[in-house]
């Protein structure tokens, strides 16, 4: 049947598995947001920066911390990466949240917003004036080149890599949140957190380590990036207004909403590259819209 579209079958698996890796990273982007608006109410507008972060900080660890620190040799490992990028950019956010966001809690949400959103405009822009906004690329670990052949198509070992490691984390983080003690209690000290306190909680202490745990995420997707994309000072940026209108779409603060929506639409969108080109950079705002117009509150979401 798609042969008479003039699509062949290996075009729409490999436009599916591109597809799933997009939504890979919507999903981790989209759960990071989801978690720190679901459970401190915040609009995290640095979270494309702290994306590009965990990315750049892989990157600078492979070409660059040899010569800051005299082995011009060594190199960062790609699987060390991956744990030292989320934890550093995490500490950093922790910082943000300490000495910034705790002050406008009591606000409106819009100054939040604001906040987070010069931020973001601040980071980028320094790594935009150390580094250029051309483009770096990050090779690929060893342990994980090549692929094998399916059905008449590719597929490279990262790229299954990443698909699987981000459907790890995604469900990791859900069952956390949703299943364990300690994410009863965070999403308890949403809901009443003068109570949890009154009751021997630490609720600041939770609502720092979930805001750092929130920005780890995106700094955890920035680094499985860096192979396959270039690194640049503008990559978050260039993702985050599609990541807001997954979690739109999924619902706001809805945790496995953004999961699902976030894969969903990158199959969505990799299928619209099949079927209707032009369409493909607009097709996840044209179901935002639909959404908002039959459910206000998303997919997922419930009416605060």
């Amino acid at each position: 049947m798609f042969e008479l579209l003039g699509i062949t079958p290996q075009a729409l698996t490999a436009q599916l598995l591109i597809g799933l890796i997009n939504g890979s990273f919507y999903a981790l982007l989209s759960l990071g947001l989801a978690v720190i608006f679901g459970l401190l109410n915040v609009i995290n507008f640095t979270h494309g920066a702290q994306y590009m972060l965990g990315a750049m900080f892989a990157w600078i660890g492979l070409t660059q911390l040899g010569g800051w620190i005299g082995m011009p040799e060594f190199q960062l490992n790609y699987f060390v990466a991956l744990i030292l990028a989320p934890l550093l950019v995490g500490a950093m956010s922790i910082v943000i949240e300490k000495t910034m966001l705790k002050r406008l809690y009591h606000l409106d949400h819009l100054y939040g917003l604001l906040l987070t959103f010069g931020l973001a405009l601040v980071i980028e822009g320094l790594f935009r004036h150390w580094y250029g906004a051309l483009g770096n690329s990050y090779e690929v670990p060893e342990v994980l080149t090549g692929g094998l052949r399916a059905a008449g198509i590719y597929l490279p070992y990262y790229r299954l890599w990443v698909v699987a490691l981000a459907l790890i984390v995604c469900f990791a983080t859900w069952y956390f949140i949703e299943r364990t003690k300690l994410g009863s209690l965070l999403r308890a000290g949403t809901e009443n957190p003068r109570l949890l306190q009154a009751l021997g909680v630490n609720v600041p202490l939770i609502i720092t380590l979930t805001y750092g745990a929130g920005c780890a995420l995106a700094a955890f997707a920035g680094v499985m990036a860096a192979p396959i994309y270039q690194v640049t000072a503008v990559m978050g940026s260039n993702l985050i207004i599609v990541v807001f209108a997954v979690v739109v779409i999924g619902g706001m603060g809805s945790i496995a909403g953004s999961i699902l929506t976030g894969l969903g639409l990158g199959v969505v969108e990799g299928l619209t590259k099949v079927f209707y080109p032009q369409a493909s950079s607009v097709s996840i705002f044209v179901i935002m819209i639909i959404v908002l117009l039959i459910k206000p509150a998303g997919l997922f979401g419930k009416v605060r």
